[in-house]
């Protein structure tokens, strides 16, 4: 499996062994992509991550290959040849081909007509040009239960249309056809064509070779929602003369009754079979495709960078129930709350000017964070026209609100704040999410951040391991506070999880802060094995320990500590490391008994100790102004935030009720395969209006300026 996986990616076998290895013994995927980079040649973690993925698949299929080896066998149809053909496949598919004609437990036509004695007589008509003598012939299997010569005829050629429909070759004949040649078609289920979000599916039709995966989605929940009827046209002709081609050339004969044969075998097995397979594939692919867009712009997200130095007020907007709000400091902690009723049917604009009035001179509010949710943009109105009538310069922002109703009920918010209403919890989560979006949004399920498309309508399981593979590179490539981080962000560190994130608060809200990263193994259930894979993600900032408040890990302090001694630096100076180094890389660490990556990677600590990887990221756009649709018109530049990147395009945030749409086409002046190429979620962006639909409240916007 080694040498195989070796020649699928571009890394030396021993590279691979070492991961896999390392992997089985349970080391996480952040501690070996950071600190095992010596014995993988440096591989990142969506490397990582792609060879355990394959190296599980092909575990699974060596299992299965077992499996239906010894299936076969306890039915007495195990021959040497087919044994070697299902140990020599290399898909879990041709397994599966393999082993149909011998999976059913039910006997199929074709096995009584071979205990008949017929197989000879089917064996007869596959071999015949001219079937003159045919019923002559078929009179000698007359029985008792072969009553006469057409019945004899009629079970032989059940034989011939399962050997033809479990032919391997014609099986994947008709694949091929079906994935050059297949429609996928839909249409409305419904006579009545009333205008939905499938309106541009009422009367499509595109070959499954080029139709993207979003539009897949699109139509099979559209049918999954009984708005569309779907099916797969493919023409008949073409399958049936592809399959007697390969009859002929295997040494069949074309007659009469080898052409009803064929005729049958691919109308009633493969070309219902092959388009099931078909459709599962453009579903699977379409999944695929619909969590890597769901995981890229959640990573977007939460590595937006934190907002320092700020009082934020948090509104989580409402009509009827009012507007909660939710003052925050600039650690997250919570100052005021309560309700305003700036929108209709209230309309109280002056009680709920005077109440923030106050707020931002008692709290000294310095930012100002809207949620996204109903009434939002009315909301933002009340606030642009407050900042205006009251003469403070306090920046707002529009912030995405999905999922703070789900933390806001969540477990993690009851032990927050248990006296507070779920309402006002969710103002919180909306004002925290401007201050440290990374820490806040850990506490939310991923799926329910709502930055992708179809998330409902995928395999849940896979999203899950996709998103939560996503946010815990993202934890550990930013690093977490031991002193301050909650339960919710320690539980995504290497080697941790919710009970140890538990216990790790227990033991600081007992003992206090630490003061070193080597407490932690002070804590039940934290052993060696465990400590060695989070403390290096974990920091401990002002302790007694310099290098505590850097990646590098525990194991290497020895090392770091003679490398400064050899030059001298105190810690106060060790970011003048590099200047003072005269050896080579090379020599240098086999000095110091360390690997070159992990020399490289310690001296860029020590001269970075405080670096953030969120910091090459845009930070949060913060606004003074309002844009409503009447003020809109063709042509007008305008500012926005990436909010969402789909396969057709990407949504902008420029401050309507809805966000516009810069279709794939209009993304940049030259060919973009897919939008993730040239934008992210969180992205600045300056867009040009294309077009304006005030009946359906949609933008079409430009970045081709």
């Amino acid at each position: 499996m080694i040498n195989r996986l070796s020649s699928e990616f571009p890394f030396k076998p021993r590279f691979i062994e070492n991961l896999i290895n390392m992997s089985d013994e349970g080391n996480t995927v952040p501690f070996i992509a950071r600190y095992r980079k010596e014995q993988t040649g440096a591989m990142d973690e969506i490397q990582i991550r792609e060879v355990l993925e394959r190296c599980e698949y092909l575990r699974n299929l060596e299992k299965r290959k077992a499996e239906v080896i010894a299936l076969i066998d306890e039915r007495g149809k195990l021959t040497p040849e087919l044994k070697l053909s299902i140990l020599n496949a290399d898909t879990l598919s041709l397994v599966e081909d393999l082993y149909a004609p011998y999976k059913s437990k039910k006997k199929t036509k074709a096995d009584i007509a071979r205990e008949a004695g017929l197989q000879p007589l089917a064996d007869f008509i596959c071999i015949s040009k001219e079937l003159t003598t045919l019923y002559d012939e078929a009179k000698k299997y007359i029985t008792d239960t072969v009553t006469d010569a057409d019945t004899a005829i009629n079970m032989a050629r059940d034989i011939i249309i399962e050997q033809i429909g479990h032919n391997l070759e014609v099986k994947q004949r008709i694949r091929e056809l079906y994935q050059a040649n297949a429609v996928l078609s839909s249409k409305s289920a419904k006579e009545s064509k009333e205008r939905t979000a499938y309106e541009d599916y009422y009367d499509f039709a595109e070959k499954v070779s080029t139709i993207p995966p979003h539009r897949v989605m699109a139509i099979f929940r559209g049918e999954r929602e009984e708005i569309l009827k779907v099916e797969m046209e493919m023409d008949e002709e073409l399958c049936i003369n592809a399959c007697a081609t390969i009859a002929q050339n295997s040494g069949v004969e074309l007659n009469q009754q080898t052409e009803k044969a064929i005729n049958r075998a691919v109308k009633v097995m493969l070309m219902p079979s092959v388009e099931l397979e078909v459709r599962g594939a453009l579903k699977d692919t379409g999944e695929e495709r619909a969590i890597e867009v769901f995981a890229n712009n959640l990573k977007s997200l939460i590595m937006t960078p934190p907002v320092k130095n700020r009082v934020v007020l948090g509104l989580d907007p409402a009509f009827r129930t009012g507007c909660k709000f939710a003052v925050v400091d600039d650690t997250g902690l919570l100052l005021d709350y309560g309700v305003i009723y700036p929108t209709a049917p209230h309309n109280d604009y002056d009680g709920s000017k005077r109440t923030l009035q106050a707020l931002i001179k008692k709290d000294k509010i310095n930012a100002i964070a809207i949620g996204n949710g109903t009434a939002s943009r009315e909301t933002e109105e009340f606030v642009a026209q407050m900042i205006a009538d009251i003469g403070v310069e306090v920046p707002y922002t529009i912030v995405n609100e999905a999922g703070a109703s789900v933390y806001s009920a969540s477990e993690v918010a009851a032990k927050e704040f248990p006296e507070l209403d779920v309402t006002i919890r969710g103002a919180i989560s909306i004002a925290r999410r401007v201050i440290d979006p990374l820490a806040e949004l850990v506490k939310i399920e991923p799926r329910s951040i709502g930055v992708g498309m179809y998330q409902h309508d995928v395999n849940k399981k896979k999203l899950e391991q996709s998103l939560n593979a996503v946010v815990e590179d993202v934890v550990n490539s930013v690093g977490v506070n031991l002193n301050t981080a909650s339960v919710s962000l320690l539980g995504y560190v290497s080697g941790l999880n919710n009970s140890l994130a538990n216990k790790i608060v227990q033991f600081r809200e007992k003992a206090g802060r630490f003061s070193c990263r080597e407490e932690l193994l002070k804590i039940a259930g934290i052993g060696e094995a465990i400590y060695r894979q989070c403390a290096g993600f974990l920091k401990v900032y002002d302790g007694k320990e310099p290098l505590d408040k850097m990646f590098i890990h525990p194991e290497s302090y020895e090392a770091t500590h003679n490398l400064l001694n050899q030059y001298k630096l105190p810690a106060e100076h060790a970011a003048l490391v590099r200047k003072m180094i005269k050896k080579s890389l090379p020599e240098l660490a086999k000095d110091l008994g360390v690997g070159e990556y992990t020399l490289k990677d310690i001296i860029d600590n020590l001269e970075r100790p405080d670096r953030d990887i969120r910091d090459t990221v845009d930070p949060v756009i913060f606004k003074k102004d309002v844009v409503n649709l009447e003020s809109l018109s063709v042509g007008m530049i305008l500012d926005g935030k990436i909010t969402n990147v789909v396969d057709f395009g990407a949504f902008v945030d420029i401050g309507l009720k809805n966000d516009g749409l810069v279709h794939i086409s209009a993304l940049a002046d030259k060919f973009v395969k897919t939008p993730k190429d040239v934008v992210s979620v969180g992205q600045r962006v300056k867009v040009k209006v294309l077009s304006i639909d005030k009946e359906r409240g949609r933008v079409g916007l430009s970045m081709k300026l």
